[in-house]
């Protein structure tokens, strides 16, 4: 087989979500908003947590205003993904298999997209970290008017890599995402998607896919799931 026709059965190009899926952020984001909100007195449980999973930022301030957190929104936005974001670039909490993913995608040349609801300081950070050439777009929270699992975010990213990849579809592309908002805004947009929970549990069928873990996935295995796919 050559190489070319290799090439022709990879994804087009593979559009990830961040927290949860390419990094453990989750641990990173809850420590800052649960000291923040217990600092003001507020309550903090497991419930309010699980309720912030895959949100965009706003409303996830919001909810957080409403434990008890009385600072204004654009403030706990701002306090919050600055300490995630010293983190991530202090040391990437990488998912399993997810740098390995992004490298062989990186090594093949097939282009990536960042499509997360966290602000672009935060997704500018974790995509220089990634492999050169893996997450060629970024669109993030604060870029689009409806949050996930709205699909705005991930059709402005497949509008961004048509103009890397003319002619280019949804149907030609694999997302991959862990939360139920998640999934729902990638299979909204039209995307094969990988479902790989990690905070959250995905009801059955809810993504094209579900696998435990990406360690030890291909891109192979990406290309597998979409309409007619073979690895």
């Amino acid at each position: 087989m050559s190489a070319s026709d290799v090439h022709a059965r990879l994804p087009a190009a593979v559009l990830w979500d961040m927290d949860g899926t390419l990094v453990d952020t989750e641990p990173l984001w809850n420590a800052v908003q649960r000291r923040l909100v217990e600092e003001h007195g507020g309550r903090w449980s497991e419930g309010l947590a699980a309720s912030l999973v895959g949100r965009p930022l706003d409303e996830g301030a919001r909810r957080l205003r409403d434990a008890g957190l009385d600072l204004p929104v654009e403030e706990i936005i701002a306090v919050t993904m600055g300490e995630v974001a010293r983190g991530v670039a202090d040391a990437p909490p990488w998912r399993p298999g997810a740098l390995e993913l992004l490298t062989a995608q990186a090594d093949a040349g097939v282009p990536g997209a960042l499509v997360t609801m966290s602000h672009a300081p935060l997704a500018r950070v974790l995509a220089e970290q990634a492999p050169a050439g893996a997450l060629r777009v970024v669109v993030t929270g604060d870029e689009v008017r409806a949050g996930k699992p709205d699909p705005e975010a991930y059709r402005l990213a497949l509008t961004r890599l048509a103009g890397l990849l003319p002619g280019l579809t949804a149907a030609d592309c694999v997302a991959v995402e862990d939360s139920p908002v998640g999934v729902g805004a990638a299979m909204a947009a039209g995307l094969p998607t990988v479902g790989v929970p990690s905070v959250l549990p995905l009801a059955s069928g809810a993504a094209t896919v579900q696998w435990d873990t990406l360690a030890g996935r291909t891109l192979a295995d990406l290309a597998a799931i979409r309409p007619g796919g073979r690895g």
